[in-house]
């Protein structure tokens, strides 16, 4: 059998080659060994999102936990990745459990962990249970009985949606949404939050909202490339003021416009700090991923804040949050979080933020983003994945480990950072990014400058010097 090993989010595997119902079983044999360390009863939240046969392994989870003698919280339906971590928090469970790869293809699916705190298991926990994961199970599943193992109270039903839904009610002046007058949009890309929003703001334009475990063969990723039947409803439509978008488990989002124009997590992330402090009177860190827009530096000096830049992956953030007061954590990829929920990316709960603060200011979304620039000044960023060959990344990686590069075409560079990839700066308003993908021969390549063509600019000046 084939060592499993965890990402930077959790393991993910294509179905029927190695995401398998025995390959399932010996990471939960892991998660097992892992927990019975200690000898205080343990009870985990489980559930699955809405890809293809997440019920039959989140029900292998569940029976082996279960048979094991300790108590499992399984999810009704297809749910997602904050709910479970919700339901982790608020059932006081010792971990949290849902089967979902995330914006992958849905050829994918995943085993993610969350910690009793509500967030991404941090990862020294998450490589102790990976170092734990047996060469092969130690019990065959499918003879066990999960109606048995409910009889015996070892397995509860639990509605986490309902438990997230009834979090939100309470936590968003919905009614100020709902009678705004404002109309909006969301596209579930087929995944786990298209009940949520059905179920409260109903008058909502919905796309992809029903049950398609294929996804339409697309990777549920809200990107706009795999959002454009949403941005020209939303153009052709006149009538909706913002459209959101979440990917498969629900943890990242996507923004559009009333024109139907993509509004990327550098500006949604400026926007929300903007109404957490000026509307929501919060306090606290900013916390960002390497690759997010360095105007942040500049909005939380506005608002005498503290940030801390860290490496890319949210769980680097979320160990932050759990031990610091943080008013928001966030990615470039659309994973955010936020001060009065969990720590935790959740798209809907983003969405709806910015939904409040349209409803509550009585402005469109442009109007918002104005405001934001005359703190930061109007920027643009952009971002291109260069498909290389491993000799030819490895090659440009070498290149950038021995400060090679000095201009990129017309563009000198000025000033470096390393802290996850190579940050060159040409000023102090435009810079490029170089990261090389860990998984696939992918260079991930970011720019930003005052406007799109500039961005785009400094993107073509990049590939030419990169692979001159």
């Amino acid at each position: 059998m084939s060592k499993i090993k965890f990402g930077t989010d959790g393991w993910r595997a294509i179905i029927a080659k190695d995401f398998t119902v025995e390959n399932v079983a010996r990471v939960t044999d892991g998660v097992i060994a892992w927990l019975k360390q200690t000898k205080e009863p343990h009870s985990v939240v489980v559930g699955h999102d809405c890809r293809f046969a997440g019920e039959l392994f989140a029900e292998t989870v569940a029976k082996l936990l279960a048979n094991s003698g300790i108590k499992v919280y399984l999810a009704k339906g297809y749910v997602s990745t904050p709910m479970i971590s919700l339901g982790t928090l608020r059932k006081k469970a010792s971990l949290g459990i849902i089967i979902t790869a995330s914006h992958n293809p849905p050829s994918y699916n995943g085993y993610k962990l969350k910690g009793h705190f509500g967030g991404p298991l941090l990862p020294e926990k998450v490589q102790e249970i990976e170092d734990l994961i047996p060469v092969k199970p130690a019990t065959d599943a499918e003879k066990l009985s999960l109606k048995d193992l409910a009889d015996k109270k070892l397995v509860e039903y639990v509605d986490l949606e309902g438990m997230y839904c009834e979090h939100v009610e309470k936590s968003f002046d919905l009614a100020a949404i709902r009678n705004s007058g404002l109309k909006f949009g969301y596209d579930a890309m087929y995944g786990a939050g298209q009940n949520v929003i059905r179920r409260l703001l109903p008058e909502t334009t919905m796309l992809h909202c029903e049950n398609n475990p294929g996804f339409m063969g697309q990777a549920p990723e809200p990107i706009h490339k795999n959002l454009l039947e949403f941005s020209e409803l939303i153009r052709k439509s006149g009538k909706i003021d913002c459209g959101l978008a979440t990917d498969g488990d629900a943890d990242r989002i996507g923004l559009y416009d009333s024109k139907g124009n993509f509004i990327d997590s550098h500006h949604l992330i400026l926007l929300l700090i903007k109404y957490l402090v000026e509307q929501k009177k919060y306090s606290g860190k900013v916390v960002t991923a390497f690759s997010v827009t360095p105007r942040v530096k500049k909005m939380c000096q506005h608002f005498k804040l503290e940030e801390q830049v860290v490496k890319i992956g949210f769980k680097y953030i979320a160990g932050i949050m759990i031990a610091e007061d943080v008013l928001l954590g966030g990615e470039e990829s659309g994973g955010i979080a936020i001060k009065g929920h969990i720590p935790e990316r959740d798209g809907i709960w983003m969405g709806l933020t910015i939904w409040e603060y349209m409803a509550k200011s009585g402005k469109s979304l442009d109007e918002l983003i104005k405001e934001v620039y005359a703190i930061t000044g109007t920027f643009s960023f952009e971002r291109s994945d260069l498909h290389l060959t491993e000799e030819v990344k490895n090659k440009i990686v070498e290149n950038c480990s021995k400060s090679a590069y000095s201009a990129f075409g017309n563009y000198k560079v000025q000033r470096l950072e390393t802290i996850d990839g190579w940050k060159y700066f040409f000023s102090d308003s435009e810079w490029l990014m170089i990261r090389a993908s860990g998984t696939e021969p992918v260079l991930r390549t970011y720019a930003e400058a005052a406007t799109r063509e500039e961005a785009f600019a400094i993107l073509k000046a990049a590939e030419q010097t990169l692979l001159s």
